[in-house]
């Protein structure tokens, strides 16, 4: 998982997916965020769903996402249409995740309504609706407090049927859990700890079964930092934290996966028996080509 608004060029984009290809890696996810999160105004970005439709053409086997589109940067039938148009592209190798939006600072510089959380989980809830309405029915009509279409035939039709998988993100609080049980084909949390996965994997849990329904993957996002020995990790914590780099390592965040690869891989193993589908690894060093490389020899085949 690639965080785009950190000066990722498209040069960087085509280097990692054809890292990604050539080591086995399945999925490719990044960020949808137009600003730097740290204030950092030169390091830009470029639009997430553009990205993901120009690397699905250069792309064969590589799985391609937003961890997580904003419902407030684009009209749902504009999604639904954009999402279509890159799985078309791909082959059928994208996947979309949807989450409320939370960063307001880019919305102000943006122009982008930043509205209180409750009316954005009510604008996230109709997006739902109608990007599963865009995908799946003809003619589609919907009436809501934010949105109304009147007999939409969105052709052509997603490659992926019934449509591509649809991920929200969130903390697994009552109505996300609801909204997810209804319309989610996965639901990711971010930065939790293992107490936390077993809490909202059982909220997810929870919510499908009231619903009437099996229940859905849980991922994760994590923020990642693996060497293959302690002289490979200490050099990447340098290149990212600088001077701090022995204080992030002796007091890493809990939710991180930091460590040698073996350290990495019961981390990960972990995760997995709290229950996790999978886990999207958070690569801030995005040049750092080797890194993908090790994810795919060491880590990923030792939890498969």
């Amino acid at each position: 998982m690639i965080e785009g608004q950190n000066g990722v060029s498209w040069e960087d984009w085509l280097a990692l997916a054809k890292a990604c290809e050539a080591h086995g890696i399945p999925a490719l996810f990044r960020s949808d965020h137009y600003l730097n999160l740290g204030g950092e105004a030169e390091l830009g970005s470029l639009d997430a769903w553009a990205t993901l439709s120009a690397l699905a053409a250069v792309t064969s086997t590589l799985r391609l996402g937003t961890m997580v589109s904003p419902a407030t940067f684009r009209h749902p039938s504009n999604l639904a249409k954009v999402v279509a148009t890159a799985d078309h592209v791909s082959g059928g190798r994208v996947e979309l995740g949807l989450g409320a939006g939370w960063h307001e600072e880019e919305h102000r510089a943006y122009g982008f309504r930043f509205a209180p959380t409750r009316e954005r989980m009510d604008v996230l809830a109709e997006q739902l609706e109608i990007v599963h309405g865009a995908w799946t029915s003809a003619p589609f009509s919907f009436s809501g407090a934010h949105y109304a279409l009147e007999g939409l035939d969105a052709q052509p039709r997603p490659v992926q049927q019934p449509h591509p998988p649809l991920i929200m993100g969130g903390g697994a609080k009552p109505r996300s859990a609801r909204l997810a049980a209804r319309w989610a084909d996965e639901y990711n949390t971010t930065f939790p700890t293992l107490a936390e996965v077993r809490e909202r994997k059982a909220a997810i849990d929870r919510a499908c079964e009231e619903a009437g329904r099996e229940p859905i993957p849980l991922s994760v996002m994590t923020g990642f930092l693996v060497g293959r020995d302690r002289e490979e990790l200490r050099e990447r914590a340098v290149a990212l934290h600088g001077p701090e780099a022995d204080e992030f390592l002796s007091s890493p965040p809990e939710a991180w996966i930091v460590g040698t690869a073996d350290e990495a891989v019961e981390q990960l193993a972990a995760l997995r028996d709290a229950g996790l589908r999978r886990v999207m690894l958070q690569h801030l060093l995005h040049t750092d080509l080797a890194a993908v490389e090790l994810i795919a020899r060491d880590l990923a085949p030792a939890v498969a």
